[in-house]
C-alpha cells in the first residue's frame, strides 16, 4: 500500500474560500514538480505557486504550496499540501489532473492516519482519538478525543506493558537458566507488584464506562403516565418540535431522541409510550418499549403531574433512588406528592425549569467528568483490558513457573494490542474503516 502515492480533499467539501489538498507517498514531490513546472521549495516552508495542467496550456489556479519531507510529516513519508481556492471547478480540474499521473490514486477512508500509525507517528489509541476530534460534537468529546490524540492514554497502557515485560524478563532468565547464580524465588517475589498492576487495571475498568458514554452520548429517558408532559418536556429541551403533543392520551407509541449538548456534554435524551394498560397492540408494544429503555438508561426522569399526583403502579419497579422525580403542571395549582428532592415545574409556563436544567446538568458532569484520569474510550480497550486482568489472575495462582511466564506474556499481548504493538492487523480495517477521507 505504502508504495502508492494517495491524494484527497483534506478539507471539507462544497464551495469555501481554501479548500486543501494532500498528497502522501513516494511520487509526492515529482507530481508537485509535474503540476508546477518548478523546483520543489525547502520542507515545511509555504511557497506560491500556479498550479497548472500537465501539458502545462493551462492555469488551474495560484496555490499555496508546503512540502513536508519524510519523515517529518503526519504520515511519515513524503506529503505535499495545496491550500486552493474551494470552488468545485477548481477541485475537479486538478483531480482530473492527479488521477492521470502514474502511481496515484485516490485515498481510501482513514488512509492518511493509517499509514501515520504504520510508519510510527501515532499509536491506535492516539489514531482513535485523532478520529474522535474530528466527530467531536461537544466540548467534552473534544477534551477527552484531545487528550487521547496526544498520547494520554496510550501512555499509561506502555506503562503498564513496559511493567509486565521486565517481570516476564525475569520469569524467563530463571527459567531458561536454572543453574545460574539467579535470585530464587522470582515469581514469589514479582507476585506483590502484579497484584497492585492488576488492582490499577480493575479501577480503570470500572470507570461506568465513563469514556464510551462521552464519544457516544449519556442515556436520559422520561418515562410516566400519559398526558403528563413528558413530551413537552422533550421539546423545550430540544427548542423545537421533535414530538407530537396532544391532550389524547397514547399520542407517544414509539421512541423520540434528540441529541442535546449539555454543559459542555453529549446527551440523547428519549421520549416514550406513556405507561398505563394499554388498550391496542400498538400501544402496547410503545409501553414495553418504554420499560425496556427505561431499565437501560443512565439516567431516568420519573414525571408525574400536580393535578394528578397519583404515582403509577408500574414506576415501583423502575424507580431508582438517583432517578430524577419530576412534577410538572404546577400551574395548575399545588406540587403535588413526591418523594424527597422532587422537582417541581410547569413546562407550559417554564417555572422551575432553570431550577431543573441545572440540577440535569450538574449530574451529568458528575457522571462523565473529563478532569480526571484518562477514561478508555473503545469497546476493544475494554476487551483487551479484561483479558489482561483475567491473565495476571492465573498468575497469581499458577504452580509452575512455564504457566506463570505464559499468563505474564499473553497480559503483555492484550496490553500490546491495544496500542498496536502485536497481533492488530485483524482490527486495522475496523479502526481506520470509520474515518473520513482525507484524514
Amino acid at each position: 500500500m505504502s508504495s502508492d502515492t494517495i491524494f484527497a480533499l483534506a478539507s471539507g467539501r462544497g464551495r469555501s474560500g481554501v479548500a486543501v489538498v494532500r498528497l502522501s507517498g513516494p511520487g509526492a514531490t515529482a507530481s508537485l514538480a509535474a503540476l508546477t513546472r518548478q523546483e520543489l521549495p525547502e520542507s515545511h516552508r509555504a511557497v506560491v505557486r500556479d498550479i497548472v495542467t500537465i501539458d502545462k496550456k493551462t492555469i488551474i489556479d495560484q496555490s499555496l504550496v508546503i512540502f513536508f519531507a519524510e519523515p517529518n510529516s503526519f504520515t511519515g513519508e513524503d506529503v505535499v499540501e495545496l491550500h486552493l481556492h474551494g470552488g468545485p471547478a477548481i477541485l475537479t480540474a486538478l483531480f482530473d489532473q492527479l488521477a492521470g499521473l502514474k502511481g496515484l490514486r485516490p485515498a481510501d477512508p482513514g488512509e492518511y492516519t493509517r499509514r501515520a500509525f504504520e510508519n510510527g507517528k501515532l499509536d491506535l489509541t492516539e489514531a482513535e482519538g485523532l478520529g474522535d476530534l474530528v466527530n467531536a460534537e461537544t466540548e467534552a468529546q473534544r477534551h477527552q478525543a484531545l487528550r487521547q490524540m496526544r498520547g494520554a492514554l496510550g501512555a499509561i497502557y506502555d506503562g503498564w506493558r513496559s511493567e509486565l515485560i521486565g517481570s516476564l524478563a525475569h520469569l524467563e532468565a530463571d527459567i531458561d537458566f536454572p543453574d545460574e547464580d539467579l535470585p530464587g524465588g522470582v515469581a514469589a517475589a514479582i507476585s506483590p507488584r502484579i497484584r497492585e498492576l492488576k488492582t490499577d487495571l480493575e479501577t480503570h475498568l470500572a470507570d461506568g464506562h465513563r469514556g464510551e458514554k462521552i464519544r457516544d452520548g449519556l442515556d436520559v429517558v422520561i418515562i410516566g403516565a400519559p398526558n403528563v408532559g413528558k413530551s413537552s418536556l422533550l421539546n423545550i429541551l430540544a427548542r423545537r418540535d421533535a414530538a407530537i403533543v396532544s391532550e389524547q392520551a397514547g399520542t407517544t407509541r414509539d421512541i423520540v431522541e434528540v441529541h442535546l449538548d449539555l454543559a459542555g456534554y453529549p446527551v440523547t435524551i428519549a421520549d416514550t409510550a406513556g405507561l398505563r394498560d394499554a388498550g391496542d397492540m400498538i400501544e402496547r408494544e410503545g409501553v414495553r418499549r418504554a420499560r425496556a429503555r427505561a431499565e437501560l438508561a443512565d439516567i431516568r426522569i420519573l414525571m408525574t403531574a400536580a393535578d394528578d399526583p397519583v404515582i403509577p403502579e408500574d414506576f415501583a419497579d423502575l424507580h431508582r433512588p438517583e432517578d430524577f422525580y419530576v412534577i410538572n403542571k404546577i400551574d395548575l395549582g399545588g406540587a403535588g406528592d413526591g418523594p424527597t428532592g422532587s422537582l417541581s415545574l410547569s413546562v407550559k409556563t417554564e417555572a422551575g425549569l432553570e431550577e431543573f436544567l441545572a440540577a440535569l446538568e450538574t449530574e451529568v458532569v458528575r457522571r462523565l467528568d473529563v478532569s480526571g484520569a484518562p477514561a478508555l474510550t473503545q469497546l476493544r480497550h475494554r476487551l483487551a483490558l479484561e483479558e489482561c486482568v483475567a491473565a495476571l489472575e492465573r498468575f497469581l495462582v499458577a504452580g509452575e513457573a512455564e504457566l506463570a511466564a505464559e499468563d505474564v506474556r499473553l497480559a503483555v499481548r492484550a496490553l500490546g494490542r491495544i496500542t498496536g504493538r502485536v497481533d492488530v492487523e485483524d482490527i486495522l480495517d475496523v479502526v481506520f474503516g470509520d474515518f473520513c477521507i482525507g484524514k
